[in-house]
């Protein structure tokens, strides 16, 4: 029988919104905080719940992607952000991408009207000391609580900086410069192309080198996460570095040319109206103005509106391996769970993976039960291997990937490989679900 005294949740992002949807639906009760609209973050603008910050892309879908195989895990958990996240979907070929604002309305609905939940529009500056407590407050959590957690936990945060892209409006593109498509035809047209020759992408990637930027301490510099660098950090490592990342056009024909461009600059459908896209790989840290000079240099983009610059903002995340256990509670107070990306995951699905178990080993220590941890074979629980046992020192976030699954007992390689790790994730997770009855 479960007690009438609710499980708090603190963060109405997507780790929030997905435990206190898995507690409600196995029929305990939420007290979910979020401290929009009466407060907002640097980098949030939405007083909805579930807002995304850095894109509207939630990666690829495909079974032969470590991020494809996450979202089937949701899915079979009953995953709210990923059952959204589909009815919301715009365009995008082999990713999930989202109109962001209908996604984020939608899940705010469904909790809104979810028996169990109540959603208490206010900033949350203590942990609380009693009853079960899942802190969910992301990588912008607020200062006041940073503090709290660091005196709690006895350590200092790590940190990093993570920046945005810039979107533009529809109407202002020059269509005669560009070219729909995705790349090797997978998916349908759904991505927008900007084609450079050499001489053009050189002059772009100099323009970039040369921008002014808003600068980082010297301190700071060595906690920019890797795999959502800015596009001039990319650019200053070498002047080829974008063409063979971000830029690469391979896959990429250009109808009216018949032949593959020197670089490529992609736009993704931003809201289900196609009145906006964002500019791919293309998070960054210039100056405002800057980026309205550099980036109107991309043919197709002369003229563009940009109803969103690029940004950075500070991102704050735990040291998951020294005080917190497989089952995201801390080592120290186990009524307190952490969820979410301050865990130490970086990615959308992966926050929300963390946000689901969580929610799941909430409850059941709230009715008595033991928490329950997925196998290390599954995508899930690669990541809370990764969280919990990394050797890495100073810890640092990671997006779930094919390198943090054990090896597979046959030997296999590239897409084959990936596919066998996808099919046993499965099974295994089918296996872990029946035995803990979750």
């Amino acid at each position: 029988m479960v007690s009438m005294e609710p499980i708090i949740v603190i963060g109405g992002g997507l780790a929030g919104c997905e435990a206190a949807w898995q507690i409600a639906r196995r029929g305990g009760r939420v007290l979910l905080f979020e401290m929009k609209p009466k407060v907002y973050s640097s980098a949030h603008r939405s007083p909805f719940l579930a807002e995304l910050v850095c894109s509207n892309s939630l990666k690829s879908e495909s079974l032969e992607n470590a991020s494809g195989v996450l979202k089937e895990e949701l899915l079979r958990l009953d995953s709210l952000i990923l059952k959204v996240a589909r009815e919301t979907r715009v365009p995008a070929g082999e990713s999930l991408a989202v109109d962001r604002e209908l996604f984020s309305k939608r899940v705010t609905e469904i909790l809104e009207g979810l028996e169990g939940v109540e959603i208490i529009r206010k900033e949350v500056n203590a942990i609380p000391r009693d009853g079960i407590s899942i802190i969910a407050t992301g990588p912008l959590t607020s200062e006041a609580l940073s503090d709290e957690i660091r005196k709690l936990t006895g350590a200092e945060h790590l940190f990093f900086y993570d920046a945005i892209s810039p979107i533009v409006n529809t109407e202002s593109i020059d269509f005669n410069k560009t070219f729909k498509a995705s790349r090797y035809g997978k998916g349908g047209d759904d991505y927008l192309n900007c084609p450079l020759d050499q001489e053009e992408y050189y002059r772009f990637v100099e323009a970039l080198s040369q921008a002014e930027k808003i600068p980082l301490k010297d301190f700071e510099k060595r906690y920019l996460f890797e795999g959502c660098l800015p596009v001039e950090e990319l650019a200053g490592r070498g002047k080829d570095t974008l063409a063979f990342g971000p830029l690469r056009p391979v896959g990429l024909i250009d109808p009216k040319t018949k032949r593959q461009s020197f670089a490529v600059v992609q736009l993704r459908q931003e809201n289900e109206f196609a009145t906006l896209f964002n500019l791919v790989g293309f998070q960054t840290r210039l100056k405002q103005r800057e980026q309205g000079r550099v980036f109107r240099m991309i043919p197709g983009l002369e003229k563009a509106e940009f109803v969103r610059w690029g940004s950075v903002h500070r991102n704050t995340f735990i040291d998951s391996p020294r005080i917190l256990m497989p089952s995201l509670q801390l080592k120290d107070r186990p009524h307190l769970f952490f969820a979410g990306q301050i865990t130490g995951v970086e990615g959308y699905v992966e926050s929300t993976a963390m946000g689901l178990l969580a929610g799941i080993n909430g409850y059941l220590w709230k009715v008595g039960k033991s928490p329950v941890i997925p196998p290390s074979t599954t995508a899930i629980g690669a990541l809370v291997n990764h969280i919990i046992r990394s050797p890495v020192i100073p810890f640092q976030p990671m997006n779930i990937n094919f390198g943090l699954f054990p090896s597979l007992e046959e030997r296999a390689r590239g897409r084959k490989k990936n596919l066998l790790m996808g099919k046993r994730a499965w099974k295994e997770l089918e296996e872990w679900k029946e035995r803990s009855q979750i």
